[in-house]
């Protein structure tokens, strides 16, 4: 019954294979000094952003050694199971966009995760080494860094103050086609990863309907201005006009840690929640879960994992989340950005509501673990 409380949509990520070096400390240099698009109304605005902007756009090309076991049946007979696995290179393919003339480049995780190597194209043709700086898989944000200097530099923007209905333009790689430029308009902000279905993802998506493709991960996505206000992610698998940035003020965030220390730190708590609702309320008075719930809004735990900082805090199942650190909570995004506020080993001020009564606990966060989601 459990199960069927959380239904997850398919999504097709944009690009695939990804690695994980550690790099030398350093902070990322901010591009302030790149020149901004000047207004003129006798030029097309999207033209002058790509001008702008393509410079910076690279193409990022990963490969990776996989075992592969054999599939035919009469070898398997004739080998009496033993299988011989064989070694098989698999490419991937993914865009970025530089934010430091030295080299540091910004891209998806999935796309350089595991890889053997990585090779960076450059729009005047160069083709350059990369080192993977760092990936952080719960974010899928990563760096790659380069060797040279003098590079053209995409301005950051800011995607806290993005509204829906403004321009939004997208340059990337999709299928291989090098620098393909498509435009559209900001659908929605805010997009959590219930919403689509993402359970190890730590993010709210910008949702946008300009065109992207396999190839376009880790591209940049751009407002009127030229300025990156969005990486570019994923799609949903057999939908038209939805695809999905990572907001680039928090790209940048993680940029800054994986720079300086080649991983990023996420606190984690250890909980399964949801958004009570008059149908999920019937649905868990009616099942098995052990416990019941006597209304229909508000954010329920329906779930504690075993030796978490929830579970020794004594959080339960059925408990209702009111606040977290004196900030009312209201939906699932709020409790997400307060646990990603908080830093590992600090402790977050949770008050619930259990039973009818009420219960002030203070949790000690801990470094997220491996797949784990909250």
């Amino acid at each position: 019954m459990k199960r069927m409380l959380l239904l997850y949509l398919s999504l097709l990520l944009t690009g695939c294979i990804s690695s994980k070096q550690e790099g030398n400390s350093q902070s990322i240099p901010t591009s302030s000094t790149a020149p901004t698009i000047s207004a003129n109304t006798n030029a097309n605005y999207i033209t002058q952003v790509v001008q702008q902007v393509g410079p910076a756009v690279v193409r990022i090309n990963s490969t990776r050694i996989v075992e592969v076991a054999p599939q035919d049946p009469f070898l398997e007979r004739f080998l009496n199971g033993q299988r011989s696995n064989r070694e098989e290179i698999q490419r991937g393919l993914g865009s970025g966009f530089i934010i430091s003339a030295d080299g540091i480049i910004l891209t998806n995780a999935h796309v350089v995760a595991n890889a053997n190597n990585v090779s960076v194209v450059l729009k005047d043709g160069r083709l350059l080494q990369g080192n993977v700086v760092g990936t952080d898989p719960v974010t899928d944000v990563a760096v790659v860094k380069i060797k040279a200097t003098g590079l053209p530099v995409a301005k950051l923007g800011n995607s806290d103050n993005l509204l829906p209905g403004e321009w939004a333009i997208a340059i990337g790689n999709p299928l291989g086609l090098n620098n393909t430029v498509t435009q559209g308009i900001i659908s929605a902000t805010e997009r959590s990863v219930a919403d689509l279905g993402v359970p190890t993802e730590r993010v709210d998506f910008i949702q946008t309907d300009a065109a992207i493709n396999p190839g376009n991960s880790g591209g940049p996505l751009l407002n009127a201005k030229g300025e990156v206000i969005g990486m570019n992610t994923a799609i949903i698998q057999g939908a038209q006009g939805l695809g999905f940035a990572i907001p680039i003020n928090t790209a940048q965030r993680i940029a800054n840690q994986l720079v300086a220390t080649g991983k990023a730190d996420h606190p984690y708590v250890g909980i399964q929640m949801a958004e009570l609702t008059a149908e999920l309320q019937t649905k868990i008075n009616q099942s098995d879960f052990g416990f019941k719930v006597n209304q229909n809004t508000g954010i329920i735990i329906l779930a504690v994992s075993p030796n978490s900082p929830a579970s020794r805090a004594g959080l339960r199942p059925g408990d209702i989340i009111q606040s977290i650190n004196k900030v009312t909570i209201q939906d699932l995004r709020q409790v997400q950005r307060q646990v990603e506020a908080t830093k590992v080993g600090e402790s977050l001020q949770i008050t619930i509501n259990r039973n009818g009564n009420q219960q002030a606990i203070a949790i000690k966060t801990e470094s997220l673990p491996t797949r784990e989601t909250n």
